[in-house]
């Protein structure tokens, strides 16, 4: 079993040289199993902030596609956008990666088997991975994280994601910051909840 400690390794084998590199943690007062669930699963429209970011990108770049349905939980609906699956450990993390442009208005994006991303080089395209990841601190303590990853195929990507970046970037770092307490607000509600009903069975 992979450690988080070194999940770094596993991401270097998809992404060794990222043009950006972004790393989120928190501590959850909840098992790691719980919490990696409650992210897999979660709904963002529950987050008024990260609805009105993602309704200001798409109004900005006048994009014309339908906003997801989010009820269907967090992983769900990015695997249906057009993310893949590079590699998971049930319970502890889930590592998820495209390629697209990002600068579009309606993002295209296509998933790449785990064994080809590394050496994934079409031009003018955007390689991008990001990480669920649960790490048990205790019976009921954990310290949930996320990373992202981008790298262009070429100096024209990578340029243009530059651009791209300068204009959206701090609302994409914004999301990141909303949903990290979001997540564990969630998490801590639902272990009270089953550490209640536990209590009253065994009572």
């Amino acid at each position: 079993m992979l450690q988080l400690s070194s999940i770094a390794p596993l991401l270097d084998r998809f992404m060794p040289n990222p043009d950006l590199q972004i790393r989120h943690k928190i501590v959850v007062r909840a098992p790691a199993a719980l919490v990696l669930e409650t992210a897999r699963t979660f709904d963002l429209r529950s987050t008024p902030l990260v609805r009105a970011i993602f309704w200001l990108r798409a109004r900005i770049l006048d994009a014309k596609a339908a906003a997801p349905d989010w009820s269907l939980g967090f992983v769900q609906v990015m695997l249906r956008m057009g993310w893949g699956v590079l590699a998971e450990e049930p319970n502890r993390w889930f590592v998820a990666g495209t390629v697209c442009r990002p600068w579009m208005a309606d993002v295209v994006m296509t998933p790449i088997l785990p064994a080809q991303f590394a050496a994934y080089a079409e031009p003018d395209q955007v390689k991008i991975i990001w990480t669920l990841e649960a790490e048990p601190l205790g019976e009921a303590r954990s310290r949930f994280a996320t990373e992202t990853r981008v790298a262009g195929t070429d100096g024209q990507a990578q340029a243009k994601f530059r651009r791209y970046w300068r204009r959206f970037g701090i609302g994409m770092a914004m999301t990141r910051w909303l949903l990290l307490p979001a997540i564990r607000c969630k998490a801590e509600r639902r272990w009270r909840a089953e550490a209640a009903v536990s209590s009253d069975d065994g009572s």
